[in-house]
């Protein structure tokens, strides 16, 4: 008797509200009369994003050279770098333009577990990559016993299927709440923080697993990254020779310059107990947009081989063309 009274008075309490059946995104904060501009450096850094991972790929399957874990792992991350910024660039794009910043209740949905789909596969790759070149550097003889092709295609799949399985608790968690006014999402995507406070409901429990979730996953691979770099630096120092300490960190500077690219936005964004709409934007801006954008130049930029097979590749294709 007393759930039937509960659900009555649940149903009573929202017979006056429409649903939301779409949610109006405010776009960046106070950056009013910037459209143009802004549409032009983003279009910018958007096609400099596909064609710099594209153009690694390329590098990647065309040279048998690079048909090693180290490389398998970093064409799974530029593939990541050409699906991430896709989520919410060209949405955002076209709402700079004067296009409608409306975006459909299922499409909001599809943004906020893509994006945490995405993510977490950022995350687990990082942690893949690590363990990768803790292999490389701590146990070279072993090195191609433990990162055999078996174990290389295990850990991928386990990174993808495991990253969707976080997205969709995390978006079904969000999105079983019912919404029914206001439908304003203060961001130019849809996302956890600027989602779950148009709810109608109490959202304590969705806040606090969600906040849990995500700040274990981010927690767990970090402390793995970290303890596979406390070994591979323990094993760089008992190098003796100092040109072997240098090409053994050069290996390891690129994955962890992007490592501090990837956790700087999700501390500032999700592991801090104030919002702010306006940091909250500039930081997905940053970690949306212009950081994938930067890891074809960090990898290519300090990696000869990778330049190399870019080379050979180009050059290939020129003389083909002119065939």
């Amino acid at each position: 008797a007393v759930w039937l009274m509960m659900e009555k008075a649940f149903c009573k309490s929202f017979t006056n509200h429409t649903p939301v059946t779409e949610f109006l995104l405010m776009g960046i904060p106070y950056t009013k009369g910037l459209e143009n501009m802004l549409f032009v450096l983003f279009l910018a850094f958007y096609f400099l994003t596909l064609l710099g991972n594209l153009l690694i790929l390329l590098a990647i399957l065309t040279s048998s050279n690079l048909h090693t874990p180290m490389y398998f792992f970093l064409g799974n991350l530029s593939v990541f770098d050409i699906f991430f910024p896709s989520v919410s660039s060209p949405k955002m794009m076209l709402s700079l333009v004067g296009q409608s910043r409306t975006i459909s209740y299922p499409g909001c949905a599809c943004q906020l577990f893509f994006y945490h789909f995405l993510g977490c596969t950022e995350c687990f790759l990082y942690t893949v990559m690590a363990y990768d070149r803790f292999a490389a550097i701590c146990h070279p003889l072993q090195y191609t016993v433990i990162m055999n092709r078996r174990v290389c295609t295990i850990m991928t799949l386990g990174t993808w299927v495991g990253s969707c399985l976080h997205a969709a608790v995390l978006t079904f968690l969000i999105f079983h709440l019912p919404f029914c006014g206001p439908n304003e999402v203060d961001n130019f995507f849809c996302d956890i923080p600027v989602v779950l406070p148009l709810a109608c409901a109490d959202t304590s429990l969705a806040q606090t697993v969600s906040f849990t979730n995500v700040g274990i996953v981010a927690l767990i691979c970090f402390l793995l990254i970290l303890t596979s770099y406390i070994r591979i630096v323990v094993s760089v120092l008992k190098i003796s020779s100092s040109e072997g300490r240098r090409r053994a960190f050069s290996t390891c500077s690129a994955h962890l310059t992007s490592i501090l690219l990837f956790y700087g936005p999700v501390v500032l964004i999700y592991l801090r107990p104030a919002s702010s709409p306006w940091l909250d934007s500039v930081v997905q801006v940053l970690n949306n947009i212009v950081t994938p954008s930067l890891n074809p130049l960090i990898y290519t930029l300090r990696n000869k081989d990778v330049k190399l097979a870019l080379r050979k590749a180009l050059i290939q294709g020129v003389h083909t063309c002119g065939v």
